[in-house]
């Protein structure tokens, strides 16, 4: 089967290598490497291209090609940098495309290898909330399947039958660092306490999103539109531990969860090896020695992205667009010290206001187009900025 990795420097690309180096150490020749595509780290990207016997390596930023070719010289892997080569490598036709570049960047390249007919692994939740229906749309025309790989929404996938008899969806939130934080210590958090995530290992964006629980937003908006579901039939449940990663309720009285050790390997081969499963070298589950699983009721109060959220899905393709980029522009200037971490989900609050305000003349009435998606966020962006910096 041939793969292309989207992002294989970030914590879900170096997950996928793993997942495919054990099972061809297993199974020679399961899995090859057609493409990796990282965004700045050149010399980690051409270590990776030559362990997986990789065809090509491109690198987003073109300051960093010059490193690359460098540390590719002797090896038969071609290189390229910059945007135009990430899109030509994302649309080169392969089995399974990877999408794990993170934020709203990622939008390009996965409609980029969706176009060339690629089937598509979404680990890039926020592809699907700022452009979900263009995605969905393309996707059936076209007849490519999309795989969920978030763990939520996999798990999901993995338990949902096709019956129409879904009652309800429950996604599963661990409560990230601050679940039983005050709300007078939360204002004073640090980026560093922010990202110091209690279970799961990912990248900077990811762990300050589920900090905020913006990822959770995130993940609600992208399961009512993958699974067709309004948000009002998806619940959020804080689940310290990690082990239920989501729920899915049927009409008959039947709750079926996916469970497992919180290691993103199992989603990503699931992914993978869809619709047969592969072997991983994931921790198994001992649920004896786990002794209990606890669940709670998120506190609204203290993490307000949930309902801001349910309000963009509301709103349909614009609002969940705006809350996207908003929460991206917020969160950058957190980790760069320019805010408080309350901030964030205070002015992805207002900048909805803002822009979904009907006589706001930098809003398109709604979103039809990718154009359009990179207009939105563009502005938003902006708004967030001036707003957060007074500008």
């Amino acid at each position: 089967m041939k793969i292309t990795v989207l992002g294989s420097t970030g914590s879900i690309g170096v997950s996928t290598l793993d997942v495919i180096s054990h099972t061809n150490s297993l199974h020679p020749g399961s899995f090859d490497i057609d493409t990796l595509i990282a965004g700045s780290n050149a010399e980690m990207l051409a270590k990776q291209a030559i362990a997986v016997n990789a065809k090509h390596a491109v690198v987003s930023d073109p300051g960093q090609y010059q490193t690359l070719q460098a540390n590719l010289a002797g090896t038969n892997i071609s290189c390229a940098a910059g945007l135009d080569a990430v899109l030509d490598g994302a649309a080169r036709p392969v089995d399974r495309c990877m999408a794990a570049i993170s934020g709203t960047a990622g939008l390009r390249p996965t409609l980029a290898a969706l176009e060339a007919g690629n089937t598509i692994l979404l680990a890039n939740k926020e592809t699907m909330v700022c452009a979900g229906p263009i995605i969905l749309a393309k996707a059936k025309a076209l007849g490519v399947e999309i795989i969920p790989v978030d763990s939520e929404h996999n798990a999901i996938f993995q338990v949902l039958d096709q019956s129409n008899a879904v009652e309800r969806m429950t996604l599963t939130a661990s409560g990230g660092p601050f679940r039983t934080t005050p709300l007078k210590e939360m204002r004073a958090a640090t980026p560093a306490m922010a990202l110091n995530h209690p279970n799961w290992s990912m990248g900077a964006k990811n762990s300050l999103d589920s900090a905020t629980m913006m990822n959770k937003g995130l993940e609600l908006i992208e399961a009512a539109y993958l699974f067709e579901l309004p948000e009002d039939r998806i619940d959020v449940l804080i689940h310290p531990q990690s082990i239920i990663h989501s729920l899915v309720a049927y009409k008959d009285g039947s709750v079926l969860a996916q469970m497992g050790d919180p290691d993103m390997r199992t989603p990503i081969s699931y992914a993978l090896g869809w619709p047969n499963r592969v072997e991983t070298t994931v921790k198994r589950l001992d649920l004896a020695a786990l002794s209990r699983l606890d669940f709670e009721e998120p506190d609204t109060e203290r993490f307000p992205a949930l309902e801001i959220a349910r309000a963009a899905s509301r709103e349909g393709p614009l609002g969940t667009c705006v809350y996207n980029a908003a929460n991206e522009a917020a969160g950058l200037l957190f980790l760069d010290s320019k805010c408080g971490f309350l901030d964030i989900a205070k002015h992805v609050r207002l900048a909805m206001d803002w822009a979904l305000d009907s006589t706001n003349p930098e809003m398109p009435p709604s979103i039809t187009s990718t154009d359009d998606v990179l207009h939105v966020t563009k502005r938003v962006s902006d708004h967030v900025s001036t707003s957060l910096l007074g500008l």
